[in-house]
């Protein structure tokens, strides 16, 4: 029985690898697709895509046409064709990103009613799809669509009859991809619909003006925000970042009688007026910087420009060549110098300029690793100010987002989760008052939580809800930073977003303990065929490895993590494939009968050996339990030790983590928190040294008073703590701290600004006068790469280097700085940071310290680069 922990270990690679083998079969055909280089330009698009695919009995196809554009579906090509409906691809008209920050390309058939004909996606980069969820199963909720119309209110959930909503069946544990996937669809489908007349314009209330006769110049039209500028810089066009813009556009209302004037002059506003028929709305654009122009590179006369569009709820409006006038001056005084200008009339009554609208620059992003040209829209909104309009501005509702719908729709099971993780955190906040209502040999104050958490983390939130955290999203979270973070659609999978909230805030209160040992569901599922196990009489078969060798195979799992994390930052498709590590996906999302006979040999493997060893795959795999021990090394609060716990072993044999050692300290980067080692530290018959003060006690006639905080019998005067504690316990190590205590010279008696400085420094200077004088060249080599570091910050603010080698320079200076600190500064804090309670750090300790402290700095230097639109991505 002892060798099975190093067989198991050998088997779980080895499944692992083959998974890796067979992935590259498994994962959908259209994960990273190859599209045609020129598929964002050509007109005859239809040419490049499969468009009978997705409009069947259709065999010629129009060119593009229209603003956004899509094509005409005809049963032929001859002079008695018939329109069939339209096709159009989403990239064309949305680049709303899914979970991946990338978009999913998407074509899309609709008739000239307004239904679906047909769905494909074309390219996609999710995660989620890339290997166990099959691409049938895109291809299945795709098919949802057809027959459905564009005017429906169609919601990815149950459908709402009393509310009009028509729900879409999710594909299990890609709830935030097809959230998306439903705003590409209907939002696609609506642009064309309401440019073919399939949808009826929106009517909405002409503007009534307030008309003072006051002249504006252009300072005070900017601060009223009369006139608004679009910015688009280089480099969010995938360009070198340069001290010129892309573009820069101002733009502004024409049809406010003060506003015009100021900017045309009375001559001008009235040349205007006389050429605009009733219910027509007028608004000027000037381009101020920039080499690209608004108008269009392939503008022709009768032809749509088709790089600026306006929009107003759900209404788009394009322009011809019709639609527009020449704008030969402005008379406001210090309007800026332009290049180029136009006056554009919005003839549909469907517009009203008292409603706030926005102006959209049309263009392509480059993506400067391959050269692919993507769809990409630049908003700036508009809304006159309030005092110009008669009654101030009409109100304005907008529909809720689709995470607002999601989260309404489940609001009762929503509320029950947070409940349980509530229930939970202050279950596990009391652990000390059910602690000592329990004794070892009666464990039922703690343990009837502990296992009702279980069942209902298998049952109702792994099997039922499908939210079982996952290294994928450590990984997907971490490159959405980097490439497009969007709050709405982490927000579109309630259940997960709420159970990370719990992981991180718990993980830092008291461990990764809490989430691992109680809530995770598939820890659970192994905890409870182990209990289970045991009551059917396989007790005697049940053991533990010997600790030589579970210290040794504990690595794996950060060994597995770390790959994990490298390979993510080379290639995220691959990262994925190798995740297939983590059983979670077969278990609870998609199903052991729903996947290949590899996956479900894998699931039973593990859960197999847990009928004799407790968690093996919690303690010597599991990522995600890696990834969470880091920040474990400093959790705020940690279990109770006493001193003689260095000495007595009760706690240790006890222990199904294995996480206390030979001097009785605990490690919370692998402790699952049982508690049993709680209880006995305050049950006087279980616990050696309390019971042999019990008895001493008992013998001599004296009072049993209860058990202090420190874990020892409150004592009797005059005795003291020290009294009860053995011999060999009071000379041994202090085993309430994981390491030994320490404190840097330079910290000692120093007032608070010192500290705060010293506090600092700390932080961002690794280097030590010991670390000098035992490591030079290694010191030195570390200067070095700092260097290297620091420059290679500084190229990525000046647009020169992409986020993935800075992200390599960071990595690598990671490396170089726990070794650095190894050799001069080895120390850590213990709990909260604001106390000065330092330990000797542990490689362990140092890189937990070091990889969470960088990736904190790192996070923050990516989020100010991005915001000021540096950053390569």
């Amino acid at each position: 029985m002892p060798s099975l922990g190093p067989r198991f270990a050998a088997f779980c690679l080895a499944v692992f690898m083959a998974l890796a083998l067979l992935a590259p079969r498994a994962h959908a055909s259209a994960y990273e697709a190859e599209l045609p280089a020129n598929l964002a330009s050509t007109p005859a698009m239809c040419s490049l895509l499969p468009c009978t695919e997705v409009f069947p009995g259709a065999t010629h196809f129009s060119d593009r046409k229209g603003q956004p554009p899509y094509v005409e579906a005809y049963d032929n090509d001859s002079a008695q064709k018939k329109l069939l409906g339209y096709v159009m691809l989403s990239t064309d008209i949305t680049d709303t990103p899914a979970y991946s920050g990338k978009p999913v390309v998407t074509l899309i058939g609709m008739d000239t009613q307004g239904h679906f004909v047909g769905v494909k996606v074309l390219k996609h980069s999710e995660p989620i799809l890339l290997l166990g969820i099959p691409e049938s199963a895109l291809i299945n909720f795709n098919n949802q669509y057809i027959g459905k119309s564009v005017i429906d209110t169609i919601e990815v959930g149950p459908s709402r009859p009393d509310e009009n909503v028509i729900g879409l069946d999710a594909i299990s544990g890609a709830t935030v991809t097809v959230v998306a996937q439903n705003q590409v669809v209907m939002a696609a489908g609506s642009a064309v619909a309401r440019q073919t007349g399939i949808i009826a314009p929106t009517v909405r209330e002409p503007a009534h003006f307030v008309i003072t006769g006051q002249k504006y110049d252009w300072a005070q039209l900017v601060k009223m925000g009369a006139v608004q500028q679009l910015l688009v810089k280089p480099e969010q066009v995938g360009l070198p970042r340069g001290p010129e813009p892309f573009i820069e556009l101002w733009f502004g209302d024409l049809n406010h009688p003060d506003m015009a004037r100021s900017l045309l002059g009375d001559r001008g506003f009235d040349n205007l007026r006389s050429r605009l028929k009733e219910g027509e709305n007028a608004l000027f654009i000037l381009k101020t910087g920039g080499q690209e122009s608004f108008k269009g590179s392939g503008f022709v006369r009768g032809g749509i420009y088709d790089r600026v569009q306006v929009k107003q709820g759900a209404d788009s409006f394009t322009f011809r060549d019709l639609d527009s006038y020449n704008l030969y001056g402005l008379e406001a005084e210090g309007a800026p110098r332009y290049s180029e200008s136009a006056i554009f009339i919005i003839r549909s009554h469907s517009f009203s300029a008292a409603y706030p609208w926005k102006l959209a620059f049309l263009g392509n992003r480059v993506d400067r690793a391959t050269g692919h040209r993507s769809f990409a829209v630049f908003e700036s909104k508009y809304w006159l100010p309030a005092s110009s309009l008669e009654g101030g501005r009409p109100k304005v509702e907008e529909p809720a987002a689709p995470w607002v719908r999601i989260w309404k729709s489940q609001a009762l099971p929503i509320s029950l989760f947070i409940l349980l993780l509530v229930a939970v955190t202050v279950v596990y906040a009391l652990r000390e008052k059910l602690t000592r209502l329990s004794t070892h040999k009666n464990k039922w104050p703690v343990n009837g939580f502990k296992y009702t958490f279980w069942a209902i983390s298998i049952f109702w939130v792994g099997f039922g809800y499908m939210a079982q955290p996952s290294i994928t999203q450590v990984l997907t979270w971490f490159h959405s930073l980097l490439f497009q973070w969007t709050w709405s659609l982490f927000l579109s999978d309630p259940f997960i977003f709420l159970f990370w909230i719990f992981i991180i805030v718990t993980a830092f209160l008291f461990g990764r303990g809490l989430f691992c040992g109680w809530m995770c569901p598939f820890g659970s599922l192994q905890e409870a065929v182990y209990k289970i196990a045991r009551a059917l009489g396989l007790k005697r078969f049940q053991t533990q490895l010997p600790q030589k060798w579970h210290d040794r195979l504990k690595w794996i799992k950060y060994a597995v993590f770390f790959f994990l994390l490298t390979v993510s930052m080379f290639s995220m498709g691959l990262a994925e494939k190798l995740s297939e590590v983590e059983p979670f996906k077969t278990t609870f999302l998609v199903g052991v009968m729903n996947r290949a006979w590899p996956y479900g040999l894998f699931v039973a493997a593990i859960l197999g050996v847990s009928l004799f060893i407790e968690r093996p795959y919690c303690k010597y795999i599991c990522p995600l339990g890696a990834s969470l021990a880091m920040p474990s090394t400093f959790r705020w609060f940690g279990l109770k030790r006493k001193q003689d716990c260095n000495s007595c072993k009760a706690c240790a044999v006890g222990c199904g983590a294995q996480a206390i050692d030979a001097d009785g300290r605990i490690d919370h980067r692998e402790c699952l928190h049982c508690l049993d080692c709680m209880i006995l530290y305050t049950d006087t018959k279980g616990c050696p040294p309390l019971a042999k003060e019990r008895k001493r006690r008992e013998k001599d006639g004296l009072e049993i008073t209860p058990i202090g905080a420190n874990g020892y019998f409150i004592p009797i005067h005059p005795a003291t703590v020290q009294d009860q504690i053995s011999p060999k316990a009071r000379d041994g190590v202090d085993p309430r701290m994981p390491t030994d205590r320490t404190l840097p010279a330079h910290k000692r008696d120093v007032g608070l600004i010192a500290w705060l400085w010293l506090e600092l420094r700390d932080h961002l200077w690794p280097w030590s006068r010991e670390g000098w004088n035992s490591q030079r060249a290694l010191q030195v080599a570390g200067l070095a790469l700092a260097i290297a570091a620091t420059v290679a910050w500084v190229q990525g603010a000046l647009g020169h280097l992409s986020s993935g080698a800075i992200i390599g320079w960071w990595f690598g200076w990671s490396v170089y700085e726990v070794l650095i600190r190894l050799s001069g500064r080895r120390y850590v804090k213990d709990g909260p940071w604001w106390r000065d309670q330092y330990r000797v750090a542990g490689v362990m300790d140092m890189m937990s310290y070091v990889g969470f402290k960088n990736l904190m700095i790192g996070a923050a230097l990516f989020l100010v680069l991005k915001a000021l639109g540096w950053l390569i991505a």
